[in-house]
């Protein structure tokens, strides 16, 4: 039990160190195209959904 919560503490401290600096040196006002990506979700979704159907019935 030790092990686990000193293994969160380190992810939590990680986290408060790193979301910072992430939020501080990402570039802005970069406007992002995420039509070429939501055009996919579907389809790879419905992929994911039919080979873990094979994999519950065949593995």
């Amino acid at each position: 039990m030790g092990t686990l919560l000193t293994i969160l503490a380190v992810l939590f401290l990680a986290l408060i160190i790193i979301i910072p600096l992430v939020e501080k040196y990402a570039p802005k006002g970069e406007a992002r195209d995420y039509g070429n990506i939501t055009r996919w979700i579907i389809p790879l979704m419905a992929l994911v959904v039919v080979l873990q159907l094979l994999r519950h019935y065949f593995i």
